[in-house]
């Protein structure tokens, strides 16, 4: 088996802690052993954080774009070997992994590589004085990533803290190592000094020690809420600044004058992308009344004809989902759905592809006659299960697309551009995509609202949550 370890100042160390196992998604053996950062070599990367985040913050912004511009072009010519370790570390589909997934990570690091010299305060003029403010950098910042998109979020994370001049640490989740160790090493070589991007590796004790620590200036998560609400307690007792991007339950609203066939494919890609297994996915699908059976006909159609299979094989569309225990918490809301009344016209049961009888699959499900209160409705489920709602007014669908803990997307299918902003004006979320889901390009803010979280990743925004304002006022 592969020996996963920590990157800390600018090497692969090792360490005296524990070891967790990483198993495969798609045969459900297990191929690492992952060393668990102790706590000393926990301290001996933040103390070496520390130093580098001196060197990088006294560089200029455009010094600073142009070593993370060549990491871009490094990570970009890297796709493959990213896009191999990120299919092997999370069961998705080679078709979506070198597509967006990866690729999002080098643009990431050209993007805030290019507005690194950009970074400008303000002046002010008084009768018998001026002033100035700067953006100055935080100091040492941390990320606690998901397992969905270990490429995209390291990248996300990293590439706004180190364009405003902080120093960055990384825990990936433990069930999802590979790509972090081939980033950071990719980082390294690409000219960021030892010590700036570092990876620490191990379960949520490891995450409690970045958030408790006093020298980490701010930490950055994406994850479940009540991982959330955790992160804010343990970071707590130090005041430090927190971002939080944590979980969905979107709607996808379809009107009758919708392109039909945009609409459906539309539909089955914001809920069966990455196996279901995306935050921001539109689970909840409102279907104008008159259209509903039509609709969910067509869906049914498309759906059953998704390659489900070998990740690695360019013409699979589904592929595992991350473990043993999560399938079967999706299966166990399958049975949840049929119990509270909803109709099942397709998927939901477990699957084993030829070449991958012991992985983690299961068929897209459609559930219909689904009505607000049922759990299957309002939890998210984090899998490929679709719930078909109808609805018959503007009104009508707002108030209930609004009517959930989370806020994080959603999404408006329609030929009416009049009410397609009306719409968007009352609903309660943080990113909406208008005849489209789910794309973000790298200079797009998202992130969520209420339950689903705060702060933005991505776009101008993300850096503003890397700095802080420091204003100097010069009397005469």
């Amino acid at each position: 088996m592969d020996r996963i370890k920590a990157f800390i100042n600018g090497r692969f160390q090792n360490s005296d802690g524990e070891t967790l196992i990483k198993i495969n998604p798609v045969s459900g053996a297990p191929i690492a052993e992952v060393e668990k950062t102790d706590g000393a070599l926990l301290e001996q990367a933040i103390q070496a954080a520390k130093i580098a985040q001196s060197e990088w913050s006294s560089l200029t912004g455009q010094e600073r774009g142009q070593i993370m511009m060549r990491a871009g072009r490094m990570l970009e010519r890297s796709l493959e070997e990213l896009t191999r370790l990120e299919v092997r570390d999370v069961g998705k589909a080679w078709s979506e992994a070198i597509s967006a997934d990866v690729p999002c990570g080098a643009e990431a690091y050209e993007y805030f590589g290019s507005l690194a010299a950009t970074i400008i305060g303000t002046a002010h003029k008084w009768a018998d004085a001026r002033g100035f403010t700067e953006r100055v950098p935080l100091g040492i910042c941390a990320g606690i990533g998901a397992w969905n998109y270990p490429t995209q979020i390291a990248c996300w994370k990293s590439a706004p803290a180190l364009a405003m001049g902080n120093a960055f640490i990384l825990k990936p989740s433990e069930m999802t190592p590979y790509t972090a160790s081939a980033i950071a090493e990719i980082l390294h070589k690409s000219g960021l000094p030892p010590g700036l991007f570092q990876v620490v590796h191990g379960d949520f004790s490891v995450g409690r020690v970045l958030c408790e620590h006093p020298d980490i200036a701010k930490i950055s998560l994406t994850g479940g809420v009540e991982t959330g609400k955790k992160i804010i307690a343990q970071s707590a007792s130090t005041l430090k600044k927190v971002t939080l991007e944590l979980g969905g339950k979107a709607p996808l609203i379809v009107f009758a004058d919708a392109d039909f066939d945009l609409a459906v494919q539309t539909a089955i890609d914001a809920n069966f992308y990455t196996a279901g297994e995306v935050c921001s996915n539109a689970t909840r699908v409102f279907v104008e009344e008159n259209i509903l059976g039509k609709f969910v006909e067509a869906m049914k159609e498309k759906t059953e004809k998704l390659k489900i299979g070998d990740p690695m094989k360019e013409e699979t569309q589904i592929g595992a989902l991350i473990s043993e225990q999560h399938l079967q918490k999706v299966l166990s809301y399958i049975l949840i759905g049929k119990s509270e009344g909803a109709n099942l016209v397709t998927g939901g049961e477990r699957q084993f592809p030829d070449g991958c009888e012991g992985g983690f699959f299961i068929s897209p499900a459609i559930f219909v006659d689904c009505k607000d209160s049922m759990r299957i409705v309002r939890e998210e489920i984090f899998g490929p299960v679709m719930a078909v709602l109808s609805f018959n007014s503007e009104s009508e669908v707002i108030y209930r697309a609004n009517n959930t803990p989370f806020g994080l997307g959603a999404g408006i299918m329609t030929a009416d551009l009049s009410r397609a902003h009306r719409i968007a004006d009352k609903l309660d979320v943080g990113n909406i995509w208008i005849n489209s889901y789910n794309l973000i390009p790298s200079d797009w803010p998202f992130g969520g609202v209420k339950q689903s979280g705060f702060g933005r990743e991505s776009s101008v925004f993300a850096l503003e949550s890397y700095s802080q304002v420091k204003a100097t006022y010069i009397n005469y």
